[in-house]
């Protein structure tokens, strides 16, 4: 059994109004976010699926992939995608001092703007974990924290490849804000249920777009 719910129920959006679980539209659009990257084996793959589709995302990058792989960083940006920001060394909110986690952020950053030459105003909190005065200070340096209306459960080692199709097919409405990740660890479930998922919804009419607040 999930602790964590594919589906984001209503109350926890209600319960942190502050933060964009969705964004609900009238022109059928969905939001795909791929979270961990850039990663050499399987973040050029994800920009191929996407690009066959005309598909529009948001690649909330750790920043220290970034520093490792700024070649593949520069390439989500060329392909006309946006950029999250996701700390510099992917860390735990509720694990940690509130001044270390945003100095993590503004670290990551730095190796953003750098390729970019602006900042993200995107974040999206590792494991979802940020405790509320890391929120209110990262709203007060201007960010939007994105977190999701459906987890794919790409990661989770228990989740089968079907399972992970499943919970998007399944539970994704106009405007959900949808996660992936574009790392080695969910690399198996994701690279069976992101193509599958971009056809589904392009035959029905939905179009990708990426994330712009």
């Amino acid at each position: 059994m999930k602790i964590t719910p594919v589906k984001t129920p209503l109350i926890a959006k209600k319960m942190f109004p502050n933060y964009i679980w969705d964004i609900p539209n009238q022109a059928k659009e969905l939001y795909l976010t791929f979270d961990d990257g850039p990663t050499p084996e399987i973040t050029n793959w994800t920009l191929d699926q996407l690009k066959q589709y005309n598909a529009k995302a948001t690649f909330f990058c750790v920043g220290a992939n970034i520093k490792k792989h700024p070649d593949i960083f520069k390439g989500i940006i060329n392909n006309g995608h946006t950029i999250g920001n996701h700390t510099q060394h992917h860390v735990k909110g509720w694990k940690t001092k509130t001044k270390t986690y945003i100095k993590d952020v503004l670290d990551a950053e730095e190796h953003i703007e750098l390729h970019q030459q602006k900042k993200s105003n995107l974040f999206r909190p590792p494991y979802g974990q940020i405790k509320p005065k890391q929120g209110k200070k990262l709203m007060e340096l201007g960010y939007k924290i994105i977190m999701w209306d459906v987890l794919s459960f790409d990661w989770q080692e228990k989740t089968t490849e079907a399972e992970c199709l499943e919970n998007v097919l399944s539970k994704t409405k106009v405007g959900s804000i949808i996660v992936f990740h574009d790392s080695i660890k969910a690399s198996k479930n994701m690279m069976y249920a992101l193509p599958k998922v971009l056809e589904h919804f392009d035959n029905k009419g939905y179009a990708f777009k990426s994330l712009v607040i």
